[in-house]
């Protein structure tokens, strides 16, 4: 299979063969995995018991998911990637919002699926041949992982598709046997050695799980589901099937592999680490089953990740090839994993990690929706694409590239959603407001959809209308090339 040439430049209408089908393979396949999987260990692990955690998931699920599936649509009209679509918005440079977001979610989560997958590989080959769980150990491990992913992420959708239709299967008949052999100590109370409610109290401990491991699953894919809709073609697909598609895989992708590790979380009795107890509740016959599947689907979540980072960093510097950004961003990655191993613990970078990004990137994925509900989905594609060409005006040009109230907005979103957020070492100020009760992606989608609503009530029309009336603009996109 050739190796992808497309960065963020617009699909050809001629290679947008995929369909519906490989969109619920992809979000599936490459979902099931531990770096997905050991998110619903995090309620268990915050003091709830079996009920709470399960309904925490389910929640926080459906309503990221909600939110989040209609960005699917965006990159079905304008045959790129999100962040590059949101210069609809933020303008052909400002959506490097978009990018950098994009860059951080993708690496957060990248460097957790290697770090949780190499952990649990070290310990399940320590039990089967006496592997040491030593510094060189991990180090090989964590290196054979990252290799791996980086082939599949260089290489691209088409590779990756093929590998998601796969795991799609073979995961799935892994953790159904994963059922089987931890079924005989699973059970339904709070684990005591959580030492009660995190935050003190049912309700803010359980809506402090529906955030980090129910709704941060649907939100982490707010700039990817258009790496994989952009190779769909609105032509022969309508925007119903992939809207219910997207529904279908992001539901089924998430709920499947974080209400396994809850169940394996109570029958491991893992309250303050994941990976450690999963191998030492695992019987003997089902540790070559959780090699695979430790192995198999990190690289399958963690190279689907990559190859998105490596398109938003694509996006940030044009010049770069994709295939030379995806390796430097798989660098950087290796490097987080290490850091993550070495110097915090798994449920404190997790808790941390989910809540930040959740609160910066709301507010975007807000505005983009907006943007697209008023243009009613037309877009300039060519338009877009005036920054990746180093090229100057366009209907997206705005001022010198970006769109100052929907930059504005999202910026006074994000900083309200960092001021009420809720972390194992820092308190925002604005929690008192909330009484403790960390509403920070409440609040930052709200603030941030506000503002933009309010900012641009005078605006002029709307893309759609401005696409095909502004002739005069769109025949002077490329003119006054960059240095």
């Amino acid at each position: 299979m050739p190796m992808e040439q497309r960065g963020v430049d617009t699909i050809p209408e001629e290679e947008r063969t995929s369909g519906p089908r490989d969109l619920v393979s992809i979000l599936l396949g490459s979902n099931l995995c531990l770096g997905v999987i050991v998110f619903g260990w995090l309620p268990p692990s915050f003091g709830l018991g079996w009920w709470a955690s399960v309904s925490s998931i389910v929640v926080g699920t459906l309503v990221g998911t909600a939110l989040t599936a209609p960005l699917a649509l965006i990159s079905l009209r304008t045959a790129t990637n999100l962040s590059t679509s949101s210069g609809a918005q933020f303008g052909v440079r400002g959506r490097l919002v978009g990018s950098v977001v994009g860059l951080l979610l993708a690496l957060g989560y990248t460097a957790l699926t290697v770090w949780i997958g190499g952990d649990v590989m070290v310990g399940a080959l320590g039990r089967l041949v006496g592997l040491p769980a030593n510094g060189v150990s991990y180090g090989v491990v964590y290196g054979l992982l990252a290799a791996a992913t980086v082939a599949g992420a260089v290489y691209g959708y088409r590779v990756l598709l093929a590998m998601s239709r796969v795991l799609a299967v073979g995961m799935t008949a892994l953790l159904a046997l994963g059922v089987i052999a931890y079924a005989p100590h699973f059970t339904t109370d709070a684990l005591p050695e959580a030492g009660g409610y995190l935050l003190g109290g049912f309700w803010p401990t359980w809506l402090l799980a529906t955030v980090a491991a129910g709704l941060s699953g649907p939100i982490a894919f707010i700039t990817l589901l258009g790496d994989y809709t952009r190779y769909i073609s609105p032509a022969r697909h309508t925007s119903r099937r992939v809207l219910h598609a997207t529904w279908l895989g992001l539901i089924l992708g998430l709920l499947v592999p974080q209400l396994f590790g809850t169940f394996t979380a109570y029958a491991a009795r893992a309250a303050l680490d994941y990976a450690g107890p999963l191998v030492d509740a695992s019987p003997a016959w089902y540790l070559v089953p959780l090699l695979l599947a430790a192995s198999a689907g990190s690289v399958g979540n963690a190279g689907l990740m990559l190859y998105s980072m490596g398109l938003d960093l694509d996006a940030i510097l044009p010049r770069a090839s994709r295939a030379r950004a995806t390796y430097t961003v798989a660098v950087v990655a290796t490097i987080c994993v290490f850091v993550g191993h070495y110097a915090s613990t798994a449920q404190d970078a997790m808790t941390s990690f989910v809540l930040l990004l959740t609160a910066v990137g709301t507010p975007w994925a807000v505005i983009t929706l907006i943007g697209f509900a008023r243009c009613r989905g037309m877009y300039d594609a060519d338009a877009l694409q005036v920054f990746n060409r180093r090229a100057r005006g366009g209907i997206y040009w705005y001022r010198s590239g970006w769109n100052i109230p929907a930059t504005v907005s999202w910026a006074l979103g994000a900083a309200v959603g960092l001021l009420a957020v809720s972390l194992p070492s820092y308190e925002g100020p604005l929690l008192s407001l909330t009484g403790g009760v960390d509403c920070s992606f409440l609040l930052s989608g709200l603030v941030g959809g506000v503002a933009y609503l309010l900012l641009t009530l005078g605006e002029s029309a709307p893309a759609r209308e401005r696409a095909a009336t502004d002739t005069e603009s769109v025949a002077a996109l490329t003119v006054t090339a960059e240095n």
